[in-house]
């Protein structure tokens, strides 16, 4: 049995696997104060080498590297400008990592994009299909050789790098991924034709939730399968919790909530919804992160801190589904993302 539960907080998941985080570097998007991102990398930072805190806004990501530094001084922290519905600013934010001296161990795709109103990217994409799934599989990409450096610790024991996928069980509710929407995103030859099939294909935000959510799992998937033991790739649900997302008081944003049953019709959580906390929120994600364990189950999906297949449609889980997501976005980055 685990030693993990729903209750343990990221920061008894560390202490657990301190050994592994330590002269591990290690890049968490989205990493704002009150969400599960930050409690990730406080958890982390009073063991690892280096953890480079990613975000749009350097006052926020400031305020997270001070928050972090109060509780661990001699913590090394970095902060890196990010803008995962920008092609252009992922691309960017690569290129200033690939420049660091320090390999990269662990890439924690935390970042997401609010429910809310339709909103289409530079790119002409829906944004959080384009911040929760294109901008991290992009980053990936660019950042791999990054990930391959080290090759083994200074002892001899080989470092396989790991990349984690935050999703969440609220895909079982959706139908998984429309490909035939992707298809045409992927035969679309400008931003504007893009938007174009975007808004002809857009259901609702919760929809689109569910879409990139289902992305996540099939992505860490198909990464681990074509890595082939060169990168170890995990997907999770972190819980269902209060942050900066679930809090939103966008109109459209509460809608969505309410129609997955954890807002009640006044626009409040609903008391009988298994609600955690920020801290025990962001467990998982350690655990994917460095529990030794899971070297037996790559592209694996946790909750809990521990492997599940119980929650996992077979939409989410299907081979040949992420093989086409991993062809179809490289079609929509408009380049190969080979290992």
């Amino acid at each position: 049995m685990s030693r993990f539960t729903a209750e343990t907080t990221a920061a008894e998941v560390a202490s657990a696997f301190s050994e592994e985080i330590k002269g591990k570097n290690v890049l968490i998007t989205g990493t704002s104060l009150n969400g599960i991102g930050f409690e990730t990398a406080l958890a982390i930072a009073k063991y690892a080498d280096l953890v480079i805190l990613a975000g749009q806004s350097d006052e926020r990501l400031k305020l997270s590297e001070a928050a972090i530094l109060k509780e661990n001084p001699t913590a090394k922290i970095r902060r890196l400008l990010i803008d995962l519905s920008s092609q252009s600013s992922v691309r960017q934010a690569a290129a200033e990592v690939n420049m660091i001296p320090e390999p990269l161990d662990v890439l924690i795709h935390n970042a997401a994009a609010p429910l809310g109103a339709l909103k289409i990217t530079v790119d002409g994409l829906e944004s959080q299909f384009a911040t929760n799934h294109v901008g991290p599989f992009l980053f990936t990409k660019l950042v791999l050789g990054k990930l391959l450096e080290r090759g083994a610790h200074a002892d001899g024991i080989m470092i396989t790098p790991r990349v984690i996928f935050i999703s969440s069980n609220a895909h079982l509710i959706g139908a998984g991924v429309d490909f035939a929407r992707l298809q045409a995103l992927s035969s679309a030859s400008t931003p504007a034709d893009r938007k174009q099939v975007e808004e002809n294909a857009y259901k609702s935000s919760q929809d689109a939730y569910y879409q990139s959510k289902s992305a996540n799992i099939l992505t860490g998937i198909e990464l681990s399968r074509r890595a082939n033991g060169k990168i170890l790739a995990y997907s999770l649900h972190p819980g269902i919790i209060l942050t900066n997302n679930t809090q939103s008081t966008q109109p459209e944003s509460i809608a969505a909530m309410q129609a997955m049953e954890i807002f009640d019709a006044e626009g409040k959580p609903v008391k009988e919804v298994p609600w955690i906390t920020q801290e025990q929120g962001a467990a998982t994600t350690v655990a994917a992160a460095f529990d030794p364990s899971l070297v037996a189950t790559p592209g694996a999906y946790l909750k809990d801190c521990v492997v599940t297949k119980d929650f996992v449609a077979s939409h989410s889980s299907d081979l040949t589904n992420a093989s086409k997501l991993w062809e179809l976005t490289e079609s929509i980055i408009g380049e190969k993302f080979e290992l």
